[in-house]
C-alpha cells in the first residue's frame, strides 16, 4: 500500500470538520488589536502572570507587541523568577539520537526533503543503534529523545523496537532511562504500541499554524501535506493512553507573534480537552542552515535575537507551568542570555547525524544533519557552564519512572513538590554524573555547587535524607531517587 494511501481512511475525521482550533483571522485581530499596548495594559497582564495562571490570548497579545524597554525588562524578571519558583534552580539535560534520515516529505527548509539528493541516506540497524547509545551513555546522558524521518522503513514497529534497545543498553555505571519520541503523526492504534514499550514524551511539531504556509511548505501529496492531521498528533496520543505529549514551532516559517499565539491556542485546546492537560513541553527551534536547502539559509521570516528573547519570556509568562526546551541549535552566546528567561530543559554534547555519536562531533557530517547546530560543545562544557550560571543541571527521569505525568504532574508541579523532590533528584542525578563522567575541573566546580545546595535544605526534612543518598552514591550506588 503507498504510504500516504495508508493514512487516507484517518484523514475523512478531519476533512469532516467546519474549523480547527487555529483561526487566523482572529488571532490577527488579536495582535492588531493591541498593535501599540501602553504600559499600564503591561504591568496588568503581569499582575496576572505574577499568579502563575495561565494567560489568555488577548493577554499574551499585549506581551508581544509591547514595545516599551521598561516593561520588556519587566517581563524578562518576571520570567526568570516564575521559572525558578515553579521548576527550581536546575536545568534538564537530554540529547537526541537521530535514528533514519530517509522521508517521504519534501518540506522546502529541511534538509532531510525527499528531493534533496545531496543527503547520504542512512537508518541504522539495531546494532548501530546500541552503538550510539553505549557512547552517548559514556558521555553521561541519561534522557534521549529519538528522531526519525518519515519513511515507510521506520514504521510503528521498527520504532518501538528501537526504544526497546534503547533501554537494553547499560554499562557499569550508566543507561539511558528515558526515551523521548519525536516522529511524524501516528494514528490511535499505532500510538497504543507506543504506550506498550514505555515511551517516554510523544512529541510532534506543527512548524507553523498558519494554514497557508504549512500548505506553502509541505506539498499536497506529501502525508505531511495535511495540517489537521498533524494539528492533532497530540489529541490522539491522549487517547491512546499517551498522557506526556509535546507541542513546538519552527520559527521562521511565518511571523513569530503568530506562531507564539498558535502555542499557545494548541495549549488551551488541550487543557480543554483533557482535564487540564497541555503540553509537558513546548519548543521554540529557529530555521537553521542545511545542505544544498536554500530557503533554510534565507528563511522569509527569520527571527532576530532580540525577538528570540522576547518570545520565550512570553511563552513562560503565558504558560507557566510548561517545560521550556532550548536547543543546541542555538549559539552558545545565545543560549546564555536566553536560559534565564525561563528555559527548564537544553540538549548538550549533541549530534544530529545519523551515526553521528560514533563518529564526529557535530557540524562535521553535514551530508548527514538535518540542520547545522549552532552549539557544537562537549556535554561536560555546557554541564559546566551551567554550573557557573547557578543553576543545578539535572539528568532526573524519576517523575516519568513513578507515573508522575500527566493529570498527575500538573498537581504535583502547582505545589511544593519541587523543592521537596525536584531539587533532591537533581542533585543525585548530578552527583552521579560528577563520580562517572566529569572532567576534573567540572567535578570542582560542581561539588562546590552540590554542597552550596544541600546546605539550603537545612532545617528541612529531606536534609539528612540528601546527605545519605549522597554517601551512598559516593559508596557505588546509583539510580537513587525520592
Amino acid at each position: 500500500m503507498d504510504f500516504l494511501e495508508k493514512y487516507k481512511r484517518d484523514f475523512k475525521e478531519y476533512d469532516q470538520m467546519d474549523k480547527d482550533f487555529i483561526d487566523d483571522d482572529k488571532i490577527w485581530s488579536q495582535l492588531n488589536k493591541w498593535e501599540n499596548p501602553k504600559p499600564a495594559d503591561v504591568r496588568a497582564v503581569l499582575k496576572k502572570a505574577e499568579q502563575k495562571i495561565r494567560l489568555d490570548p488577548e493577554e499574551t497579545a499585549i506581551l508581544i507587541q509591547n514595545q516599551d524597554s521598561q516593561t520588556i525588562g519587566d517581563m524578562y524578571t518576571l520570567a526568570n523568577k516564575l521559572k525558578r519558583e515553579i521548576y527550581g534552580d536546575r536545568i534538564v539535560f537530554f540529547a537526541p539520537l537521530y535514528v533514519s534520515d530517509k522521508c517521504a516529505n519534501n518540506c522546502e527548509y529541511c534538509g532531510f526533503r525527499r528531493s534533496n539528493n545531496e543527503i547520504s541516506r542512512k537508518t541504522l540497524t539495531m546494532d548501530e543503534l546500541e552503538q550510539e547509545v553505549k557512547i552517548m551513555i559514556g558521555e553521561g546522558q541519561k534522557r534521549t529523545v529519538l528522531v526519525y524521518g518519515e519513511s515507510p522503513e521506520t514504521n510503528i514497529d521498527f520504532m518501538c523496537e528501537t526504544i526497546k534497545k534503547v533501554y537494553s543498553v547499560k554499562n557499569e555505571h550508566g543507561e539511558i532511562r528515558r526515551a523521548n519520541i519525536n516522529c511524524a503523526p501516528l494514528s490511535r492504534e499505532e500510538l497504543a504500541k507506543f504506550k506498550k514499550v514505555g515511551i517516554g514524551t510523544f512529541q510532534v511539531f506543527q512548524e507553523t499554524y498558519h494554514h497557508e504556509t504549512y500548505r506553502r511548505a509541505h506539498p499536497a501529496d506529501t502525508i505531511k501535506g495535511h495540517y489537521r492531521w498533524r494539528l492533532y498528533s497530540q489529541d490522539r496520543a491522549q487517547d491512546a493512553g499517551i498522557d506526556d505529549v509535546a507541542i513546538g514551532a519552527l520559527f521562521g516559517l511565518y511571523d513569530w507573534r503568530f506562531e507564539v499565539m498558535g502555542l499557545l491556542y494548541h495549549t488551551i485546546h488541550l487543557e480543554e480537552k483533557y482535564n487540564g492537560v497541555g503540553p509537558h513541553t513546548i519548543s521554540f527551534p529557529r530555521v537553521e542552515p542545511a545542505i544544498a536547502t536554500p530557503y533554510a539559509d534565507r528563511p522569509e521570516y527569520r527571527v532576530s535575537d532580540e525577538d528570540f528573547k522576547k518570545l520565550v519570556a512570553v511563552l513562560r509568562l503565558s504558560v507557566p507551568y510548561t517545560g521550556m526546551i532550548l536547543t543546541a541549535r542555538e549559539k552558545p552566546e545565545v543560549r546564555r542570555e536566553v536560559i534565564p528567561l525561563g528555559i527548564s530543559q537544553i540538549d548538550g554534547g549533541t549530534r544530529i547525524g545519523v551515526g553521528g555519536y560514533s563518529k564526529t562531533a557535530g557540524n562535521q557530517l553535514p551530508d548527514k544533519e538535518q540542520f547545522q547546530l549552532g552549539d557544537v560543545r562537549s556535554l561536560d562544557d555546557i554541564v559546566r557552564e551551567n554550573c557557573s550560571m547557578g543553576s543545578i543541571p539535572s539528568f532526573c527521569t524519576a517523575c516519568y519512572r513513578a507515573g508522575r505525568t500527566g493529570e498527575n504532574f500538573m498537581g504535583y508541579a502547582k505545589s511544593s513538590f519541587v523543592h521537596n523532590f525536584c531539587m533532591p533528584n537533581a542533585i543525585f542525578t548530578f552527583k552521579e554524573y560528577l563520580l562517572d563522567y566529569a572532567s576534573e575541573d567540572t567535578k570542582a566546580v560542581g561539588e562546590n555547587l552540590i554542597k552550596e545546595y544541600v546546605l539550603r535544605f537545612k532545617g528541612d526534612k529531606v536534609y539528612n535524607v540528601i546527605n545519605g543518598y549522597l554517601k551512598r552514591l559516593e559508596e557505588g550506588e546509583r539510580d537513587l531517587h525520592i
